[in-house]
């Protein structure tokens, strides 16, 4: 099986990190279930490594995550098998912010839709000046509806409101200025300076004291996986499902205009 995501180890960092890194560039990091998996089996490893102490969650390429992998999604699934990828996407989300190790997400490339979601889910992040942002799922008959469990607490109303509506791109200094991102670099290079800054800060912390301090900062956000994990998940594979949103991923994929943007 492919490596779709990476692993490197504290032995290896030797900053107490451990490094999960986006490696399938040919689809722009896209979600598929095999990079989904190999992304929470790595969360796994490093929960489960007392030496780490931090994971950071990076890319390689230009682009950070693009979101589902609409390939997969255009493949005839009945509504059940998409509302079983929705689970699993959840789930995934849901194990970045139950980490008990801080998760910081270093990102230098585009951003689109649940990729989104993965960076709300981190609790810190550093975006670089390559980045750009962008909730596209309305222009191809979808919504972010699992996303939102990580999104909606980070963004502010106004904004959530305007990106998830209108799809437009915005770069880091808007990612920072609306709460998606920590901090803004003005440098490519900066992203690992100040990632590498925020590793050294944190290892300052106890595993038990960074532990119980992150569980208070994200109580609210898992009571909204408990509430509405499972009902945005059968919504948001209704609409996978549909002719309008098969429509749009078709559309999407063949690089044309969909049938209600004339």
């Amino acid at each position: 099986m492919d490596t779709l995501v990476s692993y490197t180890g504290p032995e290896d960092t030797g900053d107490g990190s451990a490094r999960l890194t986006l490696d399938s560039p040919h689809n722009r990091n896209a979600l598929s279930s095999r990079l989904v998996a190999q992304l929470h089996a790595g969360l796994r490893d490093a929960a489960a490594d007392p030496n780490v102490r931090v994971v950071v969650l990076g890319h390689t390429g230009k682009t950070f995550c693009a979101g589902a992998d609409l390939s997969e999604a255009t493949e005839g699934e009945p509504g059940e098998l998409a509302a079983d990828r929705a689970r699993e996407m959840a789930a995934l989300l849901r194990a970045i912010v139950e980490s008990p190790r801080p998760v910081i997400a270093a990102v230098n490339g585009h951003v689109r839709a649940g990729g989104m979601g993965l960076v709300g889910a981190c609790d810190l992040a550093v975006a670089g000046p390559a980045s750009t942002f962008a909730l596209t799922e309305a222009r191809i008959g979808v919504a972010p509806s699992i996303i939102s469990l990580t999104l909606l607490p980070k963004l502010s109303p106004r904004a959530a409101a305007r990106y998830y509506l209108t799809g437009e791109k915005f770069g880091a200094a808007e990612a920072a200025a609306i709460g998606l991102v920590t901090l803004a670099a003005e440098q490519e290079a900066e992203v690992e300076t100040i990632v590498a800054g925020l590793v050294s800060h944190l290892r300052l912390g106890s595993p038990q004291g960074l532990a119980a301090s992150k569980a208070l900062t994200t109580a609210a956000v898992l009571a909204g996986f408990d509430r509405d994990a499972e009902r945005l998940s059968v919504a948001s594979a209704r609409m996978f499902v549909s002719d309008e949103a098969r429509e749009g991923m078709m559309a999407f994929l063949q690089k044309r205009r969909p049938s209600w943007a004339g």
